[in-house]
């Protein structure tokens, strides 16, 4: 067991039994943990205070913030949280299943209607957030787990709380963050008037990877995908997958336009039209010939 393990399991035996590390990233590490008071697996992110300066902690804490507001069936919430000597964490369901990062690696393409409703749970989650002043910033395949066949979005870490302003959403700060293969073009111009259009965006590049096997924008680096969005509009995805119908293509380019105001209002109206776009074409009636 690693040094950190160890001293979150110090710090945390009489309630979490450390069983192994999950994964990690710049700052963070998660472990899979026994919660021994109700007998079941839990995933516990811990902040890695080694690593980390006074921005990454306080965009710890405003992660276990903003979880704590949201409570959704398509997010993953928030079990428990605290704060002992150098150790942050916050604990959240096990999800066993895999993200929707790693089905795309192995199966590339998603059937079409699986494909519409993970983009619909995830459509509702952000819908919901964003109706609580959460925008989420880094909607992206390895941040859509699947549990029994749905979508759960996970991984809050680059979030922002919105504040309204001359009735508009706005974050508090504009940074330049987040996955370039996923980013709108405002965000990756740093742009800080984001709403919740930005995580349409986002969403609708990852459904465009489902259906096409890849996302709209690719290259050798970030910096070719981010001048290719922000200089052009995606190809219509029913060009990379002729099987994809018309009316679900309009809908995807829409939620791809490269300025906010073109694309869906909300990730509600981007999941309806989602449905809308799947939904049987009514046949014209027919009327039967009159008799002579």
């Amino acid at each position: 067991m690693s040094v950190l393990a160890d001293r979150v399991q110090r710090v945390l035996s009489d309630r979490y039994l450390i069983e192994k590390e999950l994964g990690h990233g710049g700052m963070a590490v998660v472990f899979l943990a026994r919660d021994v008071r109700h007998d079941r697996h839990v995933a516990i992110k811990v902040f890695r205070s080694d690593l980390g300066d006074a921005s990454g902690a306080e965009r710890f804490q405003r992660e276990i913030r903003l979880l704590a507001r949201l409570q959704h069936p398509h997010i993953l919430p928030l079990y428990d949280s605290g704060t002992t000597g150098e150790t942050s964490y916050f604990v959240s369901p096990f999800v066993e299943g895999e993200t929707l990062h790693e089905r795309l690696k192995r199966e590339h393409q998603l059937p079409i209607d699986e494909a519409v409703r993970l983009t619909i749970e995830v459509a509702d989650a952000l819908d919901y957030a964003h109706t609580h002043d959460v925008i989420h910033r880094d909607i992206k395949p390895e941040n859509i787990l699947q549990q029994d066949g749905h979508a759960v979005v996970a991984d809050f870490g680059i979030a922002r709380a919105m504040r309204r302003t001359v009735g508009e959403w706005v974050t508090a700060a504009g940074m330049s963050v987040g996955s370039p293969p996923y980013m709108s073009p405002e965000q990756a111009s740093g742009e800080h008037q984001l709403d919740g259009r930005t995580d349409i965006y986002s969403l609708g590049c990852v459904l465009y990877e489902m259906l096409a096997g890849r996302p709209p924008f690719t290259g050798r680096s970030a910096h070719m995908i981010i001048v290719a969005r922000l200089s052009s509009n995606a190809t219509p995805v029913n060009e990379a997958r002729a099987e994809v119908p018309a009316r679900l293509s309009a809908a995807l380019s829409k939620a791809l336009e490269r300025a906010p105001g073109d694309r869906f209002a909300t990730a509600g109206e981007f999941s309806t039209a989602l449905a809308k776009a799947l939904a049987p074409v009514p046949s014209p009636r027919r009327w039967p010939f009159s008799s002579r």
